[in-house]
């Protein structure tokens, strides 16, 4: 069994706009990763809380990683990736709270080698889903 490897290992985001704590697991068909909500964030409300939206950007960057793991594994740098968009993200929660430690799950729905790919994703806070969506992505050649 191959080690987890980093965050920033697999996408190509740096400094404050990696929004993924850790890479928990990846196989060839998901990426797995966590978040811990901590004081101090940029994307902080007033209240404290992290606005439901932001857990698109970490479905996103899940998915990200699981297309970097893809090409570390053929032996190839990650790729460039653009979110395209999603018709069906559906925040279970209006917030997530400070001091929660999230899971975020993206799982393959379709990926061709030319650049596009589809996967559905959840965040979870103890095994309860809070939000979930169908992404649609693409990778740059």
């Amino acid at each position: 069994m191959s080690p987890v490897p980093q965050v920033t290992d697999l996408i190509l985001h740096r400094g404050p706009s990696v929004l993924l704590d850790r890479i928990l697991d990846v196989s060839t068909t998901r990426c797995l990763a966590s978040v811990r909500l901590e004081a101090g964030a940029w994307y902080l409300q007033a209240d404290g809380t992290v606005p439901s939206w932001v857990g698109l950007e970490w479905m996103a960057q899940a998915a990200a990683a699981f297309s970097g793991h893809r090409h570390r594994e053929a032996g190839r740098e990650p790729r460039i990736g653009f979110l395209l968009g999603t018709r069906a993200y559906e925040a279970l929660v209006p917030s997530f709270p400070l001091g929660a430690d999230l899971e975020v799950e993206a799982e393959v729905l379709f990926l061709d080698d030319s650049g596009p790919g589809a996967f559905t994703c959840e965040v979870r806070h103890k095994g309860e889903t809070l939000a979930r969506a169908r992404l649609k992505a693409i990778e740059t050649p």
